[in-house]
């Protein structure tokens, strides 16, 4: 497998960040530079990680309906965006997606073993709707879920193309070597501290996340990140598969999945799939109903009740 290699300067940063592209019908593997980058830097960039005719069959699923019925906002201390999460994968398209080899072997080789879906999310930050995210890193939300390391990921995917116009994401690189941060709440999210990101800009390198549709960014659970609200007349959705390590279950139940088995699927299953109805299953995160859970920790005879933040 032969991989096309691109230097781009971001538009924040001071020296080149690598990206790698994805072949459409060819295996994706990790190669030697991809891992080094992703040690070095806490993510890789991958281009085309999803082709056209395979988001245009994810517009067809969301036109649908059944998935984006279950959105609810997320606000910031200003604005909200929309965004809705569900914690098992399913059989119809969206599904497969999550399922599908190109992801997930590559989260595998990253995580250094196997995985299962977390959850995934869309985010939905239409045309002039404000609504933006605090600097924070997953982990700052997935600590307090009752995961004693950080072995997890997400994969961002754009849906739309993505730029500074209509809120990209924007990373620290390399900011995944600072641990965990404290976080505080913002509206309804959670953000990292400020004074410490204040410092960590001196010393480390910003970027925006510039991507075309299908585009994706890999990413470890300690990366800072952020993104600003969409002022354009376009929109931005992304979509994004999230992942934990099996040896990381949580040690209580939560609003997200303990480890599950998770049947990967074919890249093939994205060109096969026509479901976009079949939601059975799929276990959609509702704020309404999980902002309180009842969870007995492995360690303790007693129940408790666990406040659990909303999602990033």
């Amino acid at each position: 497998m032969q991989f096309i290699k691109i230097q781009i300067l971001s538009l924040t940063a001071v020296s080149l960040m690598p990206e790698f592209r994805y072949v459409a019908g060819k295996k994706f593997v990790v190669s030697d530079e991809m891992m080094k980058a992703y040690e070095e830097d806490g993510l890789i960039l991958v281009r085309g990680l999803m082709t056209k005719p395979e988001l245009d069959k994810l517009e067809l699923c969301l036109q649908n309906g059944e998935v984006v019925k279950h959105a609810f906002d997320l606000p910031d201390d200003k604005a909200s965006v929309k965004m809705v999460i569900w914690n098992h994968p399913g059989d119809d398209y969206t599904g497969m997606i999550g399922r599908m080899e190109r992801i997930v072997d590559t989260v595998e080789t990253l995580l250094g073993g196997e995985v299962y879906h977390y959850h995934t999310k869309i985010v939905l930050k239409e045309a002039l709707t404000g609504g933006s995210f605090a600097w924070h890193q997953d982990y700052g939300y997935w600590y307090k879920n009752g995961l004693l390391f950080p072995d997890l990921m997400s994969v961002s995917i754009a849906m739309d193309d993505s730029d500074m116009e209509n809120g990209c994401l924007r990373v620290i690189r390399g900011s995944h070597k600072l641990g965990r941060i404290d976080h505080g709440r913002v509206g309804g999210q959670n953000g990292a501290d400020t004074d410490r990101i204040v410092e960590i800009k001196k010393v480390m390198e910003e970027y925006n996340v510039v991507l075309k549709a299908g585009d994706a960014i890999f990413f470890h659970c300690n990366v800072l990140h952020t993104s600003a609200p969409n002022t354009s007349t376009r929109r931005r959705y992304a979509i994004i598969p999230c992942y934990n390590r099996v040896t990381n279950d949580a040690y209580f139940d939560h609003h997200h999945a303990r480890v599950t088995k998770l049947n990967k699927v074919p890249d093939s299953a994205l060109e096969t799939c026509n479901e976009f109805k079949n939601m059975e299953g799929k276990w959609f995160m509702d704020p309404a109903i999980d902002k309180t859970i009842i969870a007995k920790k492995v360690n303790k005879d007693v129940e408790s009740k666990i406040e659990q933040p909303s999602e990033s």
